[in-house]
Formats: C-alpha cells, sequence, structure tokens
C-alpha cells in the first residue's frame, strides 16, 4: 500500500470541507445581492435530484467514495490510535487560525506587531524552558551543545522565528488574516525550492515525482502573486461600510502586507532546512527549542527598540491584546510537541496535508466576525496556492516510497545474506559430535 493510498481520506474529507466552505460563501454573496435563500434550496434540490440520476460508475467516482469509505471504517476499526494524531492536527489547525483571528483583531486596535511579537516569544520561553530543564535533569545522556551548534541556532533564531514572525504578523497587520493563513500553503513548496538551490533535494526532469513538485511549486507561487496583484469584484462584506479605525489600520497597504507574508515563508522554509545542520549538532530538540526562543526574545526586543517603539506602546491597554499574548504564547510551546508527535507519527506528508483547512477556518471566520472584505481573486489565488501544496506533496509521497521500497530491499538482502552465512556454518559443523 502506497504511501499516498493511506492519506486518500484525510484528502477527500479535507476537499469536502473546503467545498462545504465554497458553498457556504457562495451562498452569502448570492443572498447579498437579492437572490431568496428559498429558490436557492429549490434549485440545490432540483440539482441534487438529477445527479442522482446519473450513472457514476462509469467515470469511476463512485468506486473512489467506497474506495474512502472502506479505509474510513477500517480507520474506525483501527481505534483511536489511528485518529490521534489526525484530531491533533485538527486542533493545531483550529489553534493556528485563532493566531491568525486574534492578533488581526489586536493589532486593529493599536497593539504593535513588533512589541507583540517579543511579549509571544517570551511567554513561549517560559513555557518551554522549565520542561526541557526538567528532560535534560532526567537525561543521563546529556548533549553539549557547542560554539558551532550556538551559531547555527543563532542564525535559526534569527531568520526563522524573529525575521519570520515580525514579517508574517506585520503582514496579518496590513493585508488579512485570510491572506495569511492562505500563505502558509505555500512552506512545502518553498522549501522544495530552497533545498534543491542548497543541493538538498535532486531533481530529474524525466521523473514524473520531479515534474510534480516544479509544478506544483509554480502553482504555489503563481497563486500567491494572484492573491497579492488581484483582487477583482469583492464576494463577501461588500455591502459593509465600517468605521477606518476599528476594521482597517490606517495606510495599509495590501501588496506590501502580501510581499512580507511571502517573505516570512521564505524565512520559515530555511528554518525548516537549518534544522538538519541543528539536529546533526544537538539531537536534543526540547534544549534547542529553549535556546531559540530565547534568543528570539532578546532579538525580537532588539528589533522593536531600534524600530523606535514608542514606550508607552508596551503597555497593554485591553484584555484583548493581553489575551492574545498570552494565547499566542501557549500556542508555541504547545503546538511545538503535539506538530513533532504527530510527524512521528505519521510523517511530515501527515501534518502538511492539514494546512488547507485553517485557510477555511480563517476565512469563514475573518469574514463573519471581522468583517474582512474577500475579493474573487484572493480567493482564486488560495484555490492555486492548496492545489499547488498537494501537487508538491504528492511527488514528496512518491520519494518516500521510494525510500521504503529500498530499505526494504535492503532489509530482504541482508536477511537473505544471514541465512547463508548460517546454512554455511551448518554444513561446517559435524553431523556427529
Amino acid at each position: 500500500m502506497g504511501v499516498w493510498q493511506n492519506y486518500k481520506p484525510v484528502v477527500a474529507m479535507l476537499g469536502l470541507q473546503f467545498i462545504y466552505a465554497v458553498l457556504s460563501l457562495s451562498a452569502r454573496a448570492v443572498t447579498l445581492r437579492g437572490m431568496s435563500p428559498t429558490v436557492i434550496v429549490v434549485y440545490r434540490q432540483a440539482v441534487a435530484t438529477l445527479e442522482e440520476d446519473v450513472n457514476w460508475s462509469y467515470i469511476g467516482i463512485k468506486k473512489f467514495f467506497l474506495d474512502i469509505c472502506n479505509r474510513t471504517h477500517w480507520i474506525r476499526m483501527g481505534g483511536m490510535d489511528f485518529s490521534k494524531p489526525a484530531l491533533a492536527m485538527i486542533g493545531l489547525q483550529f489553534t493556528y487560525a485563532g493566531v491568525a483571528l486574534f492578533t488581526r483583531a489586536a493589532f486593529l486596535q493599536g497593539l504593535s506587531p513588533r512589541i507583540f511579537v517579543v511579549y509571544r516569544q517570551g511567554i513561549a520561553t517560559l513555557m518551554v524552558a522549565p520542561v526541557a530543564y526538567v528532560s535534560r535533569r532526567k537525561n543521563s545522556c546529556r548533549t553539549n551543545l557547542g560554539l558551532k551548534g550556538f551559531g547555527w541556532i543563532f542564525l535559526a533564531s534569527l531568520i526563522g522565528v524573529t525575521a519570520n514572525q515580525n514579517a508574517y504578523f506585520e503582514g496579518i497587520y496590513r493585508s488579512s488574516s485570510t491572506i495569511a493563513s492562505a500563505m502558509i500553503n505555500l512552506i512545502p513548496a518553498v522549501t522544495f525550492l530552497l533545498a534543491t538551490f542548497f543541493g538538498l533535494e535532486k531533481v530529474n526532469i524525466r521523473s514524473l515525482r520531479s515534474i510534480a513538485k516544479i509544478l506544483g511549486t509554480i502553482i504555489c507561487v503563481s497563486g500567491a502573486i494572484c492573491m497579492a496583484l488581484l483582487k477583482g469584484p469583492k464576494l463577501l462584506n461588500a455591502e459593509f461600510h465600517l468605521p477606518k479605525s476599528l476594521f482597517r489600520s490606517e495606510g495599509e497597504n495590501w501588496l506590501l502586507g502580501c510581499l512580507l507574508l511571502l517573505g516570512s515563508s521564505f524565512f520559515w522554509s530555511f528554518w525548516i532546512i537549518l534544522q538538519v545542520r541543528i539536529s546533526a549538532n544537538c539531537p536534543d530538540h526540547l534544549y534547542t527549542s529553549t535556546w531559540m526562543c530565547f534568543l528570539a526574545t532578546l532579538e525580537s526586543a532588539a528589533v522593536a527598540f531600534f524600530a523606535g517603539e514608542n514606550p508607552e506602546a508596551w503597555s497593554l491597554n485591553s484584555m484583548l491584546e493581553l489575551g492574545c499574548c498570552l494565547y499566542t504564547g501557549i500556542v508555541s510551546a504547545v503546538s511545538f510537541f503535539v506538530q513533532a508527535w504527530c510527524i512521528s507519527q505519521r510523517g511530515p506528508l501527515f501534518a502538511a496535508m492539514f494546512n488547507p483547512l485553517c485557510t477555511i477556518i480563517v476565512t469563514i471566520f475573518a469574514a463573519l466576525f471581522l468583517h474582512e472584505e474577500t475579493y474573487i481573486g484572493g480567493l482564486l489565488g488560495a484555490f492555486a496556492v492548496i492545489i499547488g501544496l498537494y501537487i508538491v506533496l504528492w511527488g514528496k509521497a512518491q520519494d518516500l516510497e521510494e525510500v521504503k521500497q529500498g530499505m526494504d530491499s535492503k532489509q530482504v538482502l541482508k536477511d537473505e545474506s544471514l541465512d547463508k552465512r548460517i546454512c554455511k556454518v551448518d554444513l561446517e559443523e559435524p553431523l556427529l559430535a
């Protein structure tokens, strides 16, 4: 059974959730333009009735959904052990959506993105440090960081945390939480691009999986450009004329915000690549994460200081600002453990597949509660990014399958050589002692 085959139920359910989200947004848009909800229901049921009369088995759709149902039944029969990682990743996507929504609301109330990053990293450090200390005391085989390892951690904290988070949250402030959650789906494609540039990823033009990764990367980047440059007509909240001080930041620059979010994806992808060097120097992830959070706190404070932040801006003036800092700091600490556990249980592909769910959640809640204006151009760009994401993941799944087959073949050869040695020893032994 291939790697990708195991994830078909997950992909199918995520696709269904995306379809449901589009249905909700489309229904909201047409009702705002005067179409009666009763008429929508009548047309919807009529189309559904016509679809029931079509023999879908000839085009393979019935077989596809039967396969999904069978696999879903197999998952349920496996007990909670199989579903725990999926439930954990779904919970993480809701927490990530909460980060995007709460920070956007807090920024619009006056919280500085740069000061927010300092508070967030400080709280994350206070959360991770005690756990790392207890873990190192219980662990008899302690690994020393060394000057070289410390240098890699400093570089990772500077680029992957300080630069990444400052660009990300400044991008949320200048664009929208919906665009920010969609840009996260660029990370696998950008990571493939950077890994190829640094020689960590081999590209074979004649290989289908390499073509898939290249094509998916192009689609992802094109979708991101589409979100940044194309707006088109408003799909949702076109009739709202809200006070600028409440729902828009003064001097908002949409293009600059999108470019900052794109830059944050590159920073985070570079951080992922640096983890190879850091793990080679110090495999204790808790210890390195504590140092990374601590250094990022100092670096972010330096950025806020040299950016000329007003001293009064450091005070949190509302429960929303205080709750936002506490919530995101705790999420930063907890998400590290949860995501690391899910990756160890199901692999990195499993974790990456759930990223579009955050985009769906943020799009719906931002339109309902923050009254963010949803544009057709941005929505089409988000679709392109998600499609490109799954194309890249398919290519990576084929790589993992090839590596797995190679390891299995090596194990078979090893077992055969061991059997030959045993047979040789048995033949050399005398039958009668």
